[in-house]
């Protein structure tokens, strides 16, 4: 089994061996706080028999098949959106069409790693802070194009995409955040992620107070489940540098897959979902704005659809007492998103190596991530991965409600989140909250 293998049905774990080893799906989600564990997966194949047709979020036989529009994933936005319609296109995937690694993959090749290598020495000739490079700072003639394939595959095709290969255990971490940062600039252009204003981000356990359970905590600088959720950003990359000792497993599914489903089994909680629902801030309040704020699941606008979707969120949301409990239908329909995103028919599943790069869309695409358990005897070996929230010049256009959230909805800058008296920056490793907040002052 190859270093970069895909399974369903069994999940490829990390040792500290350096080998890999399997773990069962059913045990495998045993690690997750947000989910049940989901019922026996058949290696690399799915049939409609498989289905739970009992389930109040079953696959009907109808919504299995994958229509003959969503298979083809050419880049081009061919997607078609009316309000409580069913949607095509190539946003509208199932796991069965994705069974094999290399069909959304990218290997770098021998020649594409000195070209960044090249682009690395040039920036560092320059004497540029990180957070200053542009795409005009980091020429890539050859690999340059592909990486715009990439990012338009990722926003009008499919939704994702991963790359393998950067040589993320050769190189100086320095010269890797900067290759990662140069590459992501022919993607989008970068977004503040957190309080902090962090440009480059970073998901690993600093074991802030309160861990994972603390409301105001961001799970992924925690070792706890990350439920499935999309961020407040146009794409999200992901670069592992550390994988886990055991977990931490990347998984993802088409949100217009779910809508369909919803829509064929349950269209009430469709229409729930059309809804605004609250959700918490965690403290991470912008200027005239309020500790909450208010968006739908669904959202129709201009021929898309547009999925905001983040349970941790809304879950912490009635901690504010000006915020009302969620209903019972708001329940159930969070459930069912879940559900199906976690069924054998949608979700996809992979283990990060190091030197992988995934990248995401988050309006056609829910995310999550198990819990995973750390390498505590060995801290320079604790489970790390770079990230970056990105606006990319080419993506869709969105209702004036998304504003509140990500700073405004200008194409190509927007996103993020936007603190006061913060300035830029971009560590090259994760911070402790209460040292880096010092740091981060204007």
């Amino acid at each position: 089994m190859s270093a970069g293998s895909i399974l369903f049905g069994q999940t490829p774990l990390v040792s500290s061996r350096g080998r890999q080893d399997v773990l069962p799906v059913g045990r495998a989600l045993e690690h997750r706080t947000h989910l049940q564990p989901s019922a026996h997966r058949r290696l690399h194949t799915v049939s409609a028999s498989a289905s739970q047709s009992g389930s109040a979020t079953a696959l009907s036989s109808a919504v299995l098949e994958a229509p003959a529009e969503t298979r083809q994933t050419s880049g081009r936005h061919t997607s078609t959106c009316e309000p409580f319609k069913p949607v095509t296109g190539p946003h509208a995937w199932y796991q069965s069409q994705y069974e094999d690694v290399d069909s959304y993959s990218y290997q770098f090749s021998a020649a594409d790693i000195v070209e960044l290598a090249e682009a690395v020495a040039d920036v560092r000739a320059k004497g540029l802070e990180l957070k200053d490079v542009k795409k005009s700072d980091f020429m890539l003639p050859k690999l340059g194009p592909k990486l715009v394939e990439f990012r338009d595959e990722a926003v009008n095709g499919r939704g994702f995409v991963l790359l393998r290969g950067l040589p993320v255990q050769d190189w100086p971490v320095e010269d890797v955040a900067i290759a990662y940062w140069g590459l992501g600039t022919y993607w989008g252009k970068a977004q503040p992620q957190n309080r902090l204003h962090h440009l480059l981000g970073h998901v690993k356990d600093v074991n802030p107070p309160g861990g994972w359970e603390n409301p105001v905590n961001r799970v992924y600088a925690t070792h706890g489940a990350q439920p499935y959720h999309t961020d407040s950003s146009d794409l999200v990359a992901l670069l592992c540098l550390k994988p886990a000792k055991v977990g931490g497993y990347s998984t993802w599914a088409s949100s217009y897959s779910i809508y369909n489903s919803l829509l064929q089994t349950q269209p009430e909680l469709v229409e729930a979902l059309a809804e605004e629902f609250y959700l918490d801030r965690k403290d991470e309040i912008p200027e005239g704005e309020g500790p909450w704020f208010k968006l739908p699941v669904f959202n129709w606008y201009k021929g898309n659809l547009i999925s905001y979707f983040e349970n941790s969120f809304m879950a912490s949301a009635s901690r504010h007492t000006d915020v009302p409990e969620m209903t019972e239908l708001q329940k159930r329909a969070i459930k069912a998103v879940e559900e199906l995103a976690d069924s054998a028919e949608l979700r996809m599943d992979y283990v990060l190596q190091a030197g992988d790069i995934q990248l995401l869309h988050n309006h056609s695409i829910v995310h999550a991530r198990t819990a995973y358990v750390d390498h505590d005897d060995e801290p320079t070996a604790k489970r790390h991965l770079m990230r970056l929230w990105l606006a990319p010049e080419n993506d869709w256009e969105l209702p004036k409600a998304f504003g509140s959230r990500w700073g405004g909805v200008k194409v190509g800058d927007r996103g993020g989140i936007y603190i006061p008296n913060t300035v830029p920056r971009a560590p090259l490793d994760a911070e402790m909250w209460e040292v880096a907040e010092e740091k981060s002052k204007a």
